[in-house]
């Protein structure tokens, strides 16, 4: 497995990123925890989960299940680079102070997460979202106070525009104090937004950048031969997306072929060679989906495939050059 630094930092984490979300609710207990010990079988240490994570159960749950892993092996917790994020209200929502970027509910949302993870510390503490309410100032007071605890080492964001991680990182400047270290965004090659602003952004201020959805809810992982061997019929608003991108998917399926890689490996691969990319998020449901993902490390793509597939799925520029006429 291929290491890298996260952000700025001195954490080697593995290319591929284990995402968790699906623990709990669409994978059971026995089977996620087979899933991490074969991560770190084959040297993925990079775990990302969320508070607010089996909440199709309840909120909570998938970071029980992480920490019911930790339990069974003392050794486990200290090769894992831990990441978990607060933002989701885990309330009923009939009491305040329950969600969102307060002070008061990092303090209280980092203890609760702590004890359902079953360790002393997270590596990574994210922003699940912006909190256009809660003043910088008072963010930063709040994890600077975590850290000083032991309870976290670093600060990530997810789902940030450009212009928020600035204003994370002028604020973070002002006390003196690290900031953020990494971006949780949604990237892949059919959504290339991040391209424009997140991308040069995260580069400038030396973020790392973790990719969520690098298959596209499934559009990248094979769909169409999935569609015509009847292993998968999609419907509502993924049929509609499919519909709209079916040539495109098409010739990507086809360059796969040629390629002699599985399509969501290929995606996946794709990612690790973008400038600035950690590495992508993988929510496997099953150990056939995570060893797929693991494959995608050893993918490499010459400057005529990765032409090829921005033929396919165009990117962008830089802002502003994109906007130039």
């Amino acid at each position: 497995m291929d290491f890298t630094h996260l952000g700025r930092t001195g954490l080697s984490v593995s290319r591929i990123v284990l995402g968790t979300m699906n623990f709990g609710p669409h994978t059971e207990v026995g089977d996620s925890h087979a899933i991490m010990s074969r991560a770190h079988e084959v040297g993925v240490n990079f775990f990302d989960t969320a508070n607010g994570y089996g909440r199709a159960i309840y909120p909570g749950r998938t970071e029980e299940i992480i920490g019911e892993w930790f339990a069974q092996d003392a050794g486990r917790r200290e090769k894992t680079v831990l990441a978990t994020k607060v933002y989701g209200d885990m309330g009923d929502g009939s009491w305040p102070n329950t969600g969102r970027l307060s002070a008061l509910n990092i303090r209280r949302a980092l203890d609760a997460s702590l004890t359902r993870l079953q360790t002393d510390h997270v590596d990574l503490y994210q922003f699940h979202h912006v909190d256009r309410e809660t003043p910088w100032d008072e963010i930063w007071q709040a994890m600077e106070v975590a850290v000083q605890q032991g309870k976290v080492l670093y600060a990530g964001s997810s789902n940030f525009a450009g212009w928020h991680i600035a204003q994370a990182q002028a604020a973070a400047e002002k006390r003196n104090y690290t900031g953020l270290v990494s971006e949780q965004s949604l990237y892949n090659l059919i959504v290339r937004d991040i391209e424009r602003e997140v991308l040069p952004a995260a580069r400038e201020y030396g973020l790392g950048v973790i990719p969520w959805s690098p298959l596209q809810g499934g559009l990248l992982g094979g769909v169409i031969r999935k569609e015509n061997e009847g292993v998968r019929r999609l419907e509502g608003r993924a049929k509609e997306a499919l519909e709209q991108l079916r040539p495109q998917i098409e010739q990507y399926e086809a360059f796969a072929d040629e390629l002699g890689h599985e399509p969501g490996e290929l995606a996946l691969a794709w990612l690790l060679h973008q400038p600035g990319v950690t590495g992508p998020i993988v929510g496997p449901r099953t150990m056939e989906q995570f060893e797929s993902a693991v494959r995608a490390v050893d993918v490499k793509l010459d400057e005529k495939a990765l032409a090829r597939l921005d033929e396919i799925f165009p990117g962008y520029k830089t802002a502003p050059e994109d906007y130039a006429w």
